[in-house]
């Protein structure tokens, strides 16, 4: 199962967009083997590369007891992080520094979803 997203989802997301900021929503499954190093691809994409694309993690949490879910949907982590735009988190990804880490992440999963949220009005 693929854990990055591909060149055509990527043109998808840039061609959707109406405008202003993006929250990705990450669901995590780690490799139970323990390939990978989520925590220093983590600490590097956190520190030093969503600063410079004006991006936040708005929350990481591990999870927890399912109460809704068919088997096989509980997910290790979720992650929510906030991009000024879908362009800037684009231009994130063609970074060198952070393809140089991406690596880290792809090991560490086994499976992945990474979906772009638009906010609603209250």
């Amino acid at each position: 199962m693929a854990v990055d997203p591909t060149g055509a989802a990527l043109q998808q997301l840039l061609a959707e967009d109406p405008g202003g900021p993006v929250v990705m929503l990450n669901l995590l499954r780690f490799d139970p083997a323990g390939g990978g190093d989520y925590a220093a691809y983590s600490r590097k994409v956190g520190t030093d590369i969503l600063p410079r694309y004006g991006a936040e993690l708005v929350y990481y949490g591990q999870g927890s007891t399912a109460l809704v879910a068919e088997d096989g949907q509980a997910w290790d982590a979720v992650m929510l992080v906030r991009y000024p735009s879908r362009q800037a988190f684009s231009e994130m990804l063609a970074d060198p520094e952070f393809q140089a880490v991406a690596s880290l992440r792809s090991e560490a999963l086994t499976e992945a979803v990474l979906q772009a949220t638009v906010p609603l009005a209250p």
